[in-house]
């Protein structure tokens, strides 16, 4: 099932490519979190904008808490990505994390869902890839797909 999660994300990647758009985030993305250490503020949302301007994700947190210089823990997050046509592609629920700035890395030891519009996944422990939007999902993981046919590029009647 970590494979999963690569897999989708391989897909969107894909997409992106056929279309001849890579978004790149923008270099300095992580490091404009306005938070000073030790500090917890509550309702943070953060755009993440590529370099072209376009909304590729947004972190919204119900608290979010300054640890140190490169780590930021949130409780009640709840990441959504942007398809380069501006729709929701995933969403992924975090009911506690941790972000690295400059790796661009979020981290969760509790359980994590991840819903598409075709597929509904979890597990209790996740690693996520805020740059290039990859990650694995690991311990007891399960994943339901929602139409098959869709997800293998097929037609339903």
């Amino acid at each position: 099932m970590i494979v999963a999660l690569w897999v989708v994300a391989a897909d969107a990647q894909q997409k992106r490519e056929q279309k001849g758009k890579t978004p790149q985030s923008s270099p300095s993305a992580g490091a404009n979190i306005p938070l000073p250490i030790g500090q917890e503020i509550k309702g943070l949302v953060l755009p993440d904008i590529d370099l072209e301007g376009h909304l590729r994700s947004k972190f919204e947190a119900g608290t979010a808490k300054r640890l140190d210089a490169e780590h930021i823990q949130f409780k009640g997050l709840k990441v959504t990505s942007f398809t380069p046509e501006n729709s929701t592609d995933l969403q992924i629920d975090l009911p506690e994390s941790t972000f690295n700035i400059n790796t661009r890395v979020l981290r969760s030891q509790q359980r994590t869902t991840i819903v598409r519009e075709d597929f509904t996944i979890a597990g209790d422990v996740m690693e996520f890839s805020t740059a290039d939007r990859k990650g694995t999902l690991t311990g007891n993981v399960k994943m339901i797909i929602k139409d098959q046919a869709a997800l293998a590029g097929k037609k339903t009647q």
